[in-house]
């Protein structure tokens, strides 16, 4: 479905989704969920709400836990940040909080839903919403699961039927009417 354009206060303004950092190829790109985790992403939403990727990035404002790519695992594959990382950035989304008082979050990945809901098994959060407090500013939060071509969680079952549950939420949530 469609949605029309809101008239007023942006849409990006009312809705934040927070990723975990910037991949490598990000910085050069010069936009955020650019690579292959991006064009997944960008198709859940094209799914739940006919959106191209022009329009969620016009209507959605895209947040990082850590604003810098912490660099690979040796083993292979982005490295997660750091505790002191995550500690060192977390005044830019306190901040990116306080100026837009968006209507809902979308934290994207477990290490983004572990800031607003605590670390908690992805079956016990993908597909719900919680009402949530967060820096004094209440929101509605639903999580999604990482998008990275590396998981297949959101690929099979219950987590495919989980994230289209949780993709019904976004679609309906006020904030993006």
């Amino acid at each position: 479905m469609h949605r029309p354009a809101v008239v007023g206060r942006s849409s990006a303004s009312r809705v934040i989704l927070v990723g975990q950092a910037p991949g490598d190829k990000e910085p050069k790109l010069g936009r955020p969920f650019a690579w292959t985790a991006g064009k997944t992403l960008f198709k859940w939403f094209h799914g739940a709400l006919g959106w191209s990727e022009d329009e969620v990035r016009n209507r959605i404002y895209f947040a990082a836990v850590c604003r810098c790519f912490p660099g690979k695992r040796p083993e292979g594959g982005d490295r997660v940040p750091a505790p002191e990382e995550i500690a060192n950035c977390s005044a830019w989304l306190e901040r990116e909080f306080t100026l837009l008082k968006p209507q809902l979050v979308l934290p994207v990945g477990k290490l983004a839903i572990s800031q607003f809901l605590g670390e908690r098994p992805l079956l016990e959060t993908i597909g719900k919403q919680f009402p949530i407090t967060y820096r004094g500013q209440a929101v509605d939060c639903i999580p999604l699961p990482h998008p990275s071509g590396a998981s297949p969680w959101h690929r099979m079952e219950p987590g495919k039927s989980l994230l289209g549950r949780a993709l019904a939420l976004v679609a309906k949530h006020e904030a993006l009417e």
